[in-house]
């Protein structure tokens, strides 16, 4: 008798978006970040470090090369496909909806630590819907979701993302001393600054 297979988790890497408020024609992502690591490989080896990583992409080209070469299985959005937030999620969770949860993790926020994206999963195998990275009272990211929350996940749309489903449903919070979950990159001023930290 064969025993039951584990539960599966994956990180689903959002690393389809425009970045328009960053001055660069070839996009945040692929700026180097740390040491030969680019913005999304930098955030795509984090959660590597702690689980399987679907990483949601616009386009073949070197920043989906870039994400399998580092160990992420890759998904190219639908040609035509809006490249907003919810879009690329849908995406993700149509690859990996058989899984029992996710880890949304967004591909602009390199500085998370490995230990906080463990930390968050670890509360979704311990039977937390939904759980989320905090620290001195405040939110951050990435946000794990059970399969429970699948089909709310798979209605959501618009660039809101999934901030409806922790105002409607309880919330783990996993509290972390990392400032890496409020440090996103929007502009060539946030590259500089967060860079090497």
């Amino acid at each position: 008798m064969t025993a039951p297979p584990s539960p599966r988790y994956t990180a689903i890497l959002l690393a389809a978006g425009r970045g328009s408020r960053f001055d660069a024609d070839e996009g945040k992502l692929v700026q180097r970040f740390s040491g030969a690591d680019t913005v999304a490989v930098a955030a795509a080896r984090a959660c590597l470090a702690a689980m399987p990583v679907l990483a949601v992409v616009a386009e073949e080209g070197s920043l989906a090369q870039a994400l399998r070469d580092c160990g992420c299985d890759v998904a190219i959005l639908d040609a035509g496909a809006a490249r907003e937030m919810s879009a690329s999620l849908r995406h993700g969770l149509r690859q990996r909806g058989q899984d029992h949860g996710w880890l949304v993790a967004l591909a602009d926020m390199p500085l998370v630590r490995p230990a906080t994206i463990a930390a968050v999963l670890v509360a979704l195998q311990a039977g937390a819907d939904i759980a989320v990275p905090a620290m001195e009272g405040r939110r951050g990211h990435p946000v794990g979701f059970s399969r429970r929350h699948l089909d709310e996940l798979l209605a959501l749309r618009g660039d809101r993302g999934a901030r409806a489903l922790l105002q409607a449903h309880p919330v783990r919070e996993v509290e972390v001393d990392d400032p890496g979950i409020f440090a996103d990159i929007d502009t060539r001023e946030d590259l500089e600054r967060l860079r090497g930290r």
